[in-house]
């Protein structure tokens, strides 16, 4: 019997689409506020000098899990406070992210997002990409900008370099105004 063209497009938009990881941590300190499992995901097309995960930047190699996959393991822990979408460049994977994004989101878990894009980069994409302004708005904070090795500090919470910058997303949505934090905490 042959499948009619409504019935295939409901299969393909039941099915979720892949996350290329490049690795997990299932506990993590260091990451975000709390007690939090990260995802590192594989590509990253900015390739910043210095980068503490260069092996993530090629957009080949890693291991292609599902969103669902990824929240199983999360839901093992019932410890967790968090989740991390790292890298890598998780804003090079929307659609995956954004239904991981939702499954963390419902689990009432803080939602930490690290791109080496900006903020007014990201707001270029928006304007055009409304599955990133979805993942943006779920995000309780976001971590944005490229590393950049001369501006290092190793004291800077959660940021790498001094450039980079802590954002309460909710408040930008609220606001429209990028107001950056020193610190996050989980309320």
């Amino acid at each position: 019997m042959k499948e009619s063209p409504d019935s295939k497009e409901r299969n393909q938009k039941d099915i979720s689409p892949q996350i290329r990881v490049a690795g997990f941590i299932k506990e993590s300190i260091v990451d975000g506020p709390g007690i939090r499992f990260v995802i590192f995901c594989q590509g990253c097309p900015h390739n910043c000098k210095g980068c503490h995960n260069p092996s993530t930047h090629s957009f080949e190699g890693g291991n292609l899990f599902s969103p669902e996959e990824i929240v199983k393991t999360i839901d093992e822990n019932p410890l967790l406070q968090g989740v991390t979408f790292s890298g890598g460049e998780p804003l090079c994977q929307v659609d995956g992210f954004l239904k991981l994004g939702k499954l963390v989101k419902d689990r009432k878990l803080h939602l930490l997002i690290y791109t080496g894009f900006t903020i007014e980069e990201l707001e270029e994409r928006m304007k055009v990409e409304d599955n990133l302004r979805e993942l943006l708005m779920l995000a309780d904070h976001l971590v944005e900008g490229r590393y950049v090795e001369k501006k290092r500090n190793i004291s800077l919470m959660y940021r790498g370099s001094e450039n980079q910058r802590i954002i309460d997303m909710e408040e930008y949505f609220r606001t429209g105004e990028v107001v950056p934090l020193e610190t996050i905490s989980i309320n």
